[in-house]
């Protein structure tokens, strides 16, 4: 079994809209196992699993696709 993480963010992803707008950026990436984007959370918290990828190449996708993302520890 690989080691699956779980990696978070602080986004500007934050409406229904917003969503479909990076959905096919990380529905495309290789690695992305999941993910979500809570809205209702103050700091529209983007949650991504991923069996091998590093927060920074997440981090990237989401700038391309026009938003920012700064991972939460």
């Amino acid at each position: 079994m690989l080691n699956m993480k779980t990696y978070k963010f602080k986004t500007t992803i934050n409406c229904g809209s917003c969503v479909r707008a990076v959905t096919p950026h990380l529905n495309k990436m290789e690695g992305v196992k999941e993910w979500k984007v809570d809205t209702d959370n103050p700091n529209k918290v983007l949650e991504v699993t991923t069996d091998s990828l590093e927060p920074q190449e997440i981090q990237s996708t989401v700038q391309k696709a026009g938003f920012k993302a700064e991972e939460i520890q």
